[in-house]
């Protein structure tokens, strides 16, 4: 398979996703029973206020035309008004979404420079059976650490670290102190998670000829880990990388709720609370491409580092 032929299909399988996500948040609302705008602004609303505001969102149109709308009004940048404060739903997303990647890329830069590290010297230490003390140790820890909810992760940190020692602001985001337990709640668990696949995948490249042979060259051992053996491991890795990336993203939604962090997650908790339907539809739309987009980056830079996946794609 050559690269237009791989960026022609992947473009395809994106663009056919895109549309199913679009399609599936856009029938959101009229699938949910009864009546959203009679949902968000409460029983005592004015019958006059419910028709207006309905006229007004379009909801009074045949499906068809709302769903022509709808494409419209996302190639404009138009994805709605919000119910509950009547602003536009892109204003809202536009304010709330750089606080949430302000807290997912610090933890996913923390996951990467403590998983990928922390693996590979697991690796080195217990390749061909040795220290099973070390193996067991590191294997218990990273599934107990794995297995807590971020929830959960969250308010342990908070009473810990935030009530207890008072080291670190209880919520809010004041300063860089303030990043600190919300980036761990998020980093933890997918730490451990990367450092075992890290570790897995590692052991097995440890294996393969080219490593002995690089060994009986007597190249450094920093050599043969870093430019033979770290390298080859990164295609599985770079996969739940980016899995990892999607999973902190969408995982801020508790968090930021934790830490009252003012960002999408904080959003669209309190929109399904108001039953703001137009901004839970806006949010889910945007958190859903953001997914779709990182996996096509992560299939084209795997076809990047390994061009025999094109060959066994064709």
């Amino acid at each position: 398979m050559t690269w237009a032929s791989f960026a022609l299909r992947r473009t395809r399988r994106f663009a056919a996703s895109l549309w199913v996500l679009v399609t599936a948040s856009f029938l959101m609302i009229h699938l949910i029973p009864g009546d959203p705008v009679r949902g968000a602004l409460g029983l005592t609303a004015p019958v006059e206020l419910v028709n207006a505001r309905r006229a007004a969102l379009g909801l009074d149109d045949p499906l068809w035309a709302q769903y022509l709308g709808f494409l419209r009004g996302l190639v404009t940048g138009d994805l709605g008004t919000s119910m509950i404060s009547n602003l536009p739903v892109a204003q809202t997303i536009g304010e709330r979404l750089p606080e949430t990647v302000k807290l997912a890329l610090p933890a996913f830069a923390l996951v990467l420079l403590v998983a990928v590290p922390l693996g590979l010297v697991m690796a080195v230490l217990t390749r061909g059976g040795r220290r099973r003390g070390g193996e067991l140790a590191f294997t218990s820890t990273s599934v107990f650490l794995a297995a807590i909810p971020e929830f959960l992760l969250a308010v342990g940190l908070v009473y810990g670290f935030a009530v207890q020692l008072a080291w670190f602001p209880v919520a809010g985001r004041d300063n860089l102190s303030s990043y600190v337990l919300p980036v761990l709640a998020l980093a933890i668990a997918p730490a451990a998670i990367l450092a075992r696949i890290v570790r897995v995948e590692l052991l097995s490249v440890l294996g393969h000829d080219y490593i002995r042979t690089a060994r009986a060259k007597r190249l450094t051992a920093r050599l043969v880990y870093t430019r033979h053996a770290l390298p080859n491991a990164l295609t599985a890795t770079l996969t739940l990388a980016g899995i990892t990336l999607t999973s902190m993203v969408v995982g801020t939604v508790l968090v930021e709720n934790v830490f009252a962090w003012p960002g999408m997650g904080s959003t669209i908790v309190a929109s399904i609370l108001q039953k703001d339907y137009p901004m839970v539809q806006g949010i889910v739309l945007v958190y859903g491409a953001m997914v779709l987009l990182v996996n096509l980056l992560v299939d084209v830079l795997l076809a990047m580092l390994d061009p025999r996946s094109l060959i066994k794609e064709g």
